[in-house]
């Protein structure tokens, strides 16, 4: 049975049989908003646009590499000291399935709609942690988007193997009202990687500050 995490709580990656987890995938499930229409009025359905985002922070405590969405301005992030977007790390390690503007319409299909896939064997051997964060480009909270979910499983992103733990947004109360979510991170302990649940919903506009908050308040930690 998958582990529902807890805020602060660290697992050991395996899955149910014991088995060491080093191919697994981080995913986000989601649905578009769908207000019921009334007499002579029809339904309408509202796009939700979250954003999965990964950084991996070295040994010396610096982000030396990223994944965002390609589709950030490049100028707008210039501005703000970061590169444009990527889908692979330069290690290959970790790779991202692209960016989802919608979410599910019709219902939930069983599948994440952003996917970062991760390698373990392949990550550099200077990074130490890795962290994974939510945000919401639009205005509307955890509370307001369907079924918003986090896990992680083996499998790929269009086959779900094992589900070995989950965050159901959603149904939490201390998302409500929030639109950033710093997910957790992945760590390297005396050369075995593990997983940390941060779950800390944040008031963030945009990934950016997302960002600044792990780099001051996290990576140390």
């Amino acid at each position: 049975m998958a582990i529902t995490l807890t805020k602060g709580q660290r697992i050991d990656l395996k899955k149910q049989d014991g088995a060491k987890l080093t191919n697994f995938c981080v995913g986000v499930n989601w649905g578009a908003i769908v207000t019921k229409g009334g007499f002579l009025r029809a339904s309408k359905t509202t796009n939700v646009d979250l954003d999965l985002s990964c950084i991996v922070i070295d040994d010396q405590n610096n982000m030396c590499d990223f994944l965002y969405s390609p589709l950030y301005q490049t100028a707008w992030l210039a501005q703000r000291g970061l590169r444009p977007g990527k889908l692979k790390t330069e290690d290959n390690a970790l790779q991202h399935s692209g960016d989802d503007l919608q979410g599910d319409k019709g219902g939930d299909d069983g599948l994440d709609n952003e996917i970062i896939t991760v390698d373990l064997s392949k990550i550099s051997s200077k990074a130490t942690q890795i962290f994974f964060f939510l945000n919401n480009v639009n205005k509307e909270d955890f509370s307001q988007i369907p079924y918003a979910k986090i896990r992680m499983y083996d499998g790929t992103p269009k086959l779900v193997k094992e589900v070995v733990a989950s965050y159901n947004v959603a149904a939490e109360p201390q998302y409500s009202g929030k639109r950033a979510m710093i997910m957790g991170k992945l760590y390297k302990r005396d050369g075995t990687w593990k997983f940390n649940a941060i779950g800390e919903p944040t008031n963030d506009d945009n990934f950016t500050e997302t960002i600044k908050r792990i780099l001051t308040s996290y990576v140390r930690g």
